[in-house]
């Protein structure tokens, strides 16, 4: 890694993959150097598509490149296991797609051996390093809207999804929970930590993964969240968080917000809105922006998405799912 550049190795050749890939190549000081699938005939597509050098038909040759300095992880989280852990036992800092793994236990693996390596490691929740959820987490913080009462957050698309999409796949780590539900369990963690009770109902799949799951998690200060998440409804994928004195409301896409309105006792709301600094809702620069900044700085972790954080959500979720009753291939 040079200060002017930082060089990235993609690992995964899907659209979550090539969306990165892209805002990355809209950033100056990032570069593209390879790109590593299961196949080599995907790998060599998505390098002739975006530009890059190198094109890779298995993960290891991409781990062992020593002119990447750090690799972006897109697979299923059923292989985010295996795919970080290869990079990060070659040696590699990892930035891992969300959900961060299928369960706590391979989270914590990873986060164990990136720790013993002293390497970065970071879960990408793009969420977090949103610069207006970022407003509104200080403005929680700062105490905007009083002591937090309640969370409301919803992730649902409609589908209909068939059996054989990986969203229906069990192998996979199939279902909402993973793929949706990880968002609005990752908004009330970043506002009250880690729940103390955790209450879930279900509809399950044929195939045993959850359609749409509903949660309750409560802290011991008496704080509660109400969450859902679904592959078989469209919902308005909104969130509030209330307070003593006041709340804040966040419209469509509470994850990648234009906008928000802070609502306070006594006064008149207060709409706060994206900067036309901060590029497209939907880019994913924001959090490459801290991955970068961060190995610059010599950093294992980022303060922003913090290893810890990641742990205790995936806690919440293993808690989530054997509520409701879903199990992965391997977990029981």
């Amino acid at each position: 890694m040079t200060v002017e550049r930082v060089r990235w190795g993609i690992l995964a050749t899907g659209g979550i993959a090539a969306s990165f890939t892209a805002d990355l190549l809209d950033l100056p000081d990032a570069e593209v150097v390879a790109v590593a699938s299961r196949s080599d005939a995907s790998a060599k597509a998505f390098a002739e598509r975006f530009g890059i050098p190198r094109a890779y038909g298995d993960w290891a040759s991409l781990a062992e490149d020593s002119d990447v300095d750090v690799v972006y992880v897109a697979t299923p989280h059923s292989a985010h296991r295996q795919a970080a852990g290869l990079c990060l036992e070659a040696g590699r800092p990892v930035l891992c797609e969300k959900a961060f793994a299928l369960n706590a236990r391979e989270a914590g693996e990873l986060v164990s051996l990136a720790r013993s390596r002293g390497l970065f490691l970071m879960e990408a929740m793009w969420m977090y390093c949103h610069p207006l959820v970022r407003r509104l987490k200080a403005l929680v913080d700062g105490g905007a809207i009083g002591e937090v009462r309640t969370v409301q957050a919803d992730f649902g698309l409609a589908g209909p999804f068939p059996p054989a999409h990986r969203l229906r796949d069990p192998a996979q780590g199939g279902g909402a929970l993973l793929d949706l539900g990880v968002y609005p369990v990752s908004f009330a963690h970043l506002l009250l930590g880690e729940p103390e009770e955790v209450a879930a109902s279900a509809q399950l799949s044929d195939e045993g993964v959850d359609l749409q799951t509903g949660m309750l998690l409560s802290w011991a200060n008496g704080a509660r969240a109400l969450l859902h998440c679904a592959i078989n409804a469209g919902t308005g994928v909104t969130a509030s968080v209330t307070g003593s004195a006041g709340r804040i409301d966040v419209p469509g896409g509470f994850f990648h917000p234009e906008r928000f309105v802070l609502h306070r006792d006594g006064r008149e709301p207060e709409e706060f809105t994206a900067s036309p600094e901060d590029g497209p809702r939907d880019s994913l620069r924001h959090e490459a922006l801290e991955v970068m900044g961060r190995l610059r700085a010599g950093d294992t972790e980022s303060p922003l998405v913090p290893l810890d954080g990641t742990l205790a959500v995936m806690r919440t979720l293993d808690r989530v799912r054997a509520a409701v009753g879903v199990w992965y291939p391997g977990e029981q």
